[in-house]
């Protein structure tokens, strides 16, 4: 590896970590802050997850277990609120990278998208309609709410992506290391019983 592209990866995984930035945003800000062009290749998401990993069993072992555990059992509760619309866990709180500063990403299969939008306004929740970056890369319609997390003592943002129910076939394939990409409320329940 080279040492700029180290360089990147520890300064994208710091900024991951420490100001809960998406890989994305973290990349680059690296580049900015390294001073390099912002046409310099990018490490892949792989390798800043693994420096994340790295980053947090040096510097955040003591509390990010405890701050994981909190966005999860959150996250579990919005998926059992929203269980219509077949809702899957992704992102950091899936994978186990999560701090208090990180945000949920629950994706919905619905018959109809829409149908967990009225589903919000019925219950009276207040949420911001946005686009993110979702599935492969492509942009999803998000509906974006901000609860407290009573264990944390903060305010998480929960983004609940909406998809078509056809969407739900190719989301599950395992990624290049064979991992789930996102997990169901089953799954997510075990890796908080087995204390994942």
């Amino acid at each position: 590896m080279s040492n700029i592209k180290g360089e990147i990866i520890a300064t994208a995984a710091r900024l991951v970590v420490q100001e809960g930035l998406e890989y994305a945003a973290a990349k680059r800000r690296a580049l900015r802050e390294l001073g390099l062009p912002a046409r310099t290749p990018l490490p892949g998401n792989g390798e800043i997850e693994n420096e994340v990993r790295t980053y947090i069993d040096l510097y955040c072992a003591d509390t990010q277990p405890i701050q994981l555990r909190a966005l999860r059992e959150l996250a579990l509760e919005w998926m059992q609120r929203m269980a219509a619309f077949r809702p899957y866990i992704g992102g950091a709180v899936w994978h186990g990278t999560a701090t208090h500063l990180s945000d949920i990403y629950i994706q919905l299969f619905c018959d109809d998208p829409k149908s967990a939008e009225i589903a919000l306004i019925d219950h009276h929740v207040n949420y911001e309609p946005r686009t993110v970056m979702g599935l492969h890369g492509d942009p999803v319609e998000a509906l974006s709410v901000h609860v407290p997390c009573r264990t944390l003592n903060i305010d998480v943002g929960v983004h609940l992506l909406t998809y078509d129910l056809d969407d739900l076939r190719g989301a599950l394939k395992p990624d290049i290391h064979g991992r789930a990409p996102r997990g169901d409320w089953a799954a997510l329940r075990r890796l908080l019983e087995n204390g994942s």
